[in-house]
């Protein structure tokens, strides 16, 4: 792996912190490689490489990476063949969890420094690594999901202020209407993929509405998907989703617009819309020329009701660990460090769950915004769609979101999502 940004001073420390890697006890054995299967590719892939390089580095092991769009599909095939590569990279928790179950997944508890990861991460990670109560994965890089893009200068010219709670935010949308304005642009058109938008937005209402411990039980399926609290979140999506006043386009719009195409009613001489809610992967869509923190921000989706605080939802990387070798240990320890998540961070297009790392590694001042949020988060829940089975997950509730902002009865919708949940 290439090796450009790396400061001597670290390698020093790493060789401390790293069993077996003190000064003068580095070996030139070739055989020494960690082998990892993981979904990250092109410009991002090189970015993990130069994470990954200080311990190279630091231990003469060679990493070996290989990126692939189809990991979901090309995992299992190695893992039955016999072939499973030492560390993966997940991108969500129900393949970890699969795996694990199977017995196939090395548990971590016994493996990892218990006090150095309590240290590390904030015990929602924690418990987003585990299956069952064993620990199982170690969280790399995370998502935010709960995050409201706006263009701080359309702000500054109509007067508006950033809403510190729900009742802010609407009283806002109305502030903006009554201007002759349209308060929010959301765009659900997404090819084989089109709902998640929406889905994401049930997600964070259920967090909000209902709250942690019963979202819990949505995404585990301990209450059904027609049940109240479900559609009181679809009920307060359509508040938005189905109000032409509210969305630029009305359902109409929502349905047909591109979701990377429709934060861009955000600017211009003459803005379209004034708030979009969008995980922070959308800034790979922002019209070019932007400077962060002038010519848009972000701030987090307020909560709703006071007793669930700010939650945030998230999706992420998760390291688990298939073969049990010390290299492969030593790699996941690296991995519970700061450095690598301050290298990737350094670069651009990464947030880290990791407690450690300083904001004052962010390149911008929209990152930081991003990390801050996560790190402030009073309650963090990963994506509920990816946690669902995919009949499900990435099925029904993908296509019913469709149907309902479409016009079909909420009833309907819910009914045939709980109807479509596996049996086992």
């Amino acid at each position: 792996m290439r090796f450009n940004t790396f400061k001597p001073v670290l390698l020093l420390g790493l060789l401390a912190l790293l069993p077996g890697c003190g000064p003068g006890e580095r070996t030139d054995d070739d055989a020494r490689t960690v082998t990892i299967l993981g979904v990250v590719v092109g410009e991002q892939q090189e970015k993990l490489e130069a994470a990954l390089a200080p311990f190279e580095e630091a231990t003469g092991i060679d990493v070996v990476y290989e990126g692939s769009d189809a990991f979901a599909t090309l995992l299992p095939v190695q893992v039955e063949s016999g072939s499973a590569p030492d560390l993966a990279m997940f991108p969500q928790p129900g393949l970890m969890r699969d795996f694990a179950r199977s017995g196939q997944l090395q548990p971590l508890g016994e493996l990892m420094d218990q006090t150095a990861l309590a240290e590390a991460y904030p015990d929602d990670w924690i418990d987003l690594g585990k299956v069952d109560g064993e620990l199982y994965g170690i969280w790399y890089r995370a998502s935010v999901k709960s995050l409201v893009w706006y263009n701080p200068k359309a702000f500054e010219a109509k007067g508006y202020a950033v809403p510190q709670s729900w009742e802010e935010m609407t009283a806002l949308s109305d502030k903006i209407i009554a201007d002759g304005s349209t308060p929010w642009c959301l765009g659900m058109e997404s090819g084989d993929a089109t709902g998640w938008v929406g889905t994401d937005w049930i997600e964070d209402l259920m967090l909000r509405t209902a709250g942690p411990e019963v979202y819990d039980q949505w995404t585990d399926h301990e209450i059904a998907f027609n049940s109240a609290p479900v559609k009181a979140a679809f009920e307060q999506f359509s508040e938005v989703a189905l109000d032409a006043d509210q969305v630029l386009g009305g359902p109409v719009g929502v349905i047909s617009t591109p979701f990377g195409e429709s934060i861009k009613g955000l600017f211009g001489d003459s803005p379209q819309c004034y708030l979009h809610r969008q995980a922070n992967f959308i800034s790979s869509f922002l019209p070019e020329g932007l400077s962060p923190g002038e010519d848009v921000a972000v701030f987090p989706l307020p909560g709703i009701n006071a007793e669930f605080g700010l939650p945030v939802l998230v999706a992420g990387d998760a390291f688990g660990m298939f073969n049990d070798t010390p290299e492969a240990r030593q790699l996941m320890e690296y991995l519970t460090k700061p450095e690598p998540h301050e290298i990737w961070a350094g670069l651009g297009g990464f947030i880290s769950p990791h407690k450690q790392v300083s904001t004052d590694v962010y390149p911008d001042a929209v990152t930081q915004q991003q990390a801050e949020i996560l790190a402030n988060a009073e309650t963090v829940r990963f994506d509920g769609s990816d946690l669902m089975p995919g009949s499900v997950g990435t099925g029904t509730f993908w296509s019913g979101i469709v149907d309902y902002v479409g016009g079909d009865d909420l009833d309907d919708v819910l009914n045939e999502i709980e109807e479509s949940w596996p049996e086992n």
